[in-house]
């Protein structure tokens, strides 16, 4: 069973010229156990639909229909109260910046020791213990002494494990992780994928780790999701999407990855930028920068459809589409 599911889900930003439709109409789920990561260029409804999820949409955002299921009980209809309850308890979320994740008046120990009595029926030294156990789990070094120093006292990427300590706290079953090493040196980054990946073994935990870096979804994730303008261009397991991409879209973004094997001066480009919410052409949003465009792509949008390993929303998988 699914431990996330999300069906048909649309976000809409009303304003004063209309209603803009930032996500429309996508469906996916993850295992427990599973990262899915979800890529796409700046713009195309990645943060959104992680933030959909967790419940903290900035309004005047709106989930105008469609649903979100969390181990079966749905969870985008409930009120402020009860989804507070849920986020930090059952979904844990790692933020871009780690500096806006934490309070710089408290100390790290604090921080954490409060989310962890908030949630768990333990007692203020069993937490303290723990949130000192969580500090050494994401690798932060003498963790006994630096749990009462603050924020400040961190460098970026031990404030970044500071943060995913924070997310695990209460041992959620979803990890929202919304571009956690963006901000990182290299080698940072890749401990910290190492981190996320062991919190999934041992804890059974399904993460949804968006980013616009491949290298990373390739590092860490067993399917990806790629994005583009609001919907999903193609789903499926991260090594069919990126050795064999179905949708010209993800075709363009793989091209685009530099390769240290092939000796070439300029790197492949997406001619064209992502369309404005207010001017998503007709058919498939792609089909003013795709190179494989035929007339019903300028007509008719396509669904998500079986494309060998990988789902694409593509008219060339239609079988006769020409």
């Amino acid at each position: 069973m699914s431990l996330l599911e999300v069906q048909n889900l649309v976000v809409e930003f009303p304003s004063r010229r209309g209603t803009l439709r930032a996500l429309d109409d996508i469906s996916f789920s993850i295992a427990p156990g599973e990262i899915l990561g979800v890529v796409g260029e700046s713009g195309a409804g990645k943060s959104l639909t992680g933030a959909s999820i967790i419940g903290l949409l900035e309004p005047p955002g709106r989930i105008a229909s469609g649903q979100i299921l969390l181990e079966g009980q749905r969870i985008d209809n409930l009120d402020h109260d009860a989804m507070r309850r849920i986020r930090g308890r059952r979904i844990g979320a790692i933020f871009q910046d780690p500096l806006t994740s934490l309070n710089p008046l408290y100390s790290v120990g604090r921080q954490l020791t409060e989310t962890i009595l908030a949630h768990l029926p333990v007692s203020a030294a069993e937490a303290r213990k723990r949130a000192i156990g969580l500090l050494q789990d994401t690798g932060i070094p003498a963790a006994e002494q630096r749990i009462d120093h603050y924020p400040h006292q961190f460098s970026g990427g031990m404030r970044q494990r500071v943060v995913i300590a924070l997310a695990l706290a209460a041992e959620p079953k979803l990890i929202v992780a919304d571009e956690p090493t963006t901000a990182l040196d290299v080698s940072i980054q890749a401990q910290i994928i190492q981190l996320l990946k062991r919190v999934c073994q041992q804890h059974g935990a399904a993460v949804m780790l968006i980013t616009h870096d491949m290298g990373v979804i390739a590092e860490t994730c067993d399917r990806v999701a790629v994005m583009y303008a609001g919907r999903i261009a193609e789903i499926g397991p991260v090594h069919a999407v990126i050795n064999h991409p179905a949708h010209p879209y993800s075709d363009g973004l793989m091209a685009a990855i530099p390769d240290i094997t092939v000796d070439r001066e300029m790197l492949n480009q997406i001619d064209g930028s992502m369309p404005r919410l207010n001017a998503i052409p007709q058919g498939c949003a792609f089909n003013p920068r795709c190179p494989k465009v035929f007339d019903r792509c300028k007509v008719d949008r396509p669904e998500l459809m079986d494309a060998g390993a990988s789902r694409a929303a593509c008219w060339l998988h239609a079988g006769g589409a020409r």
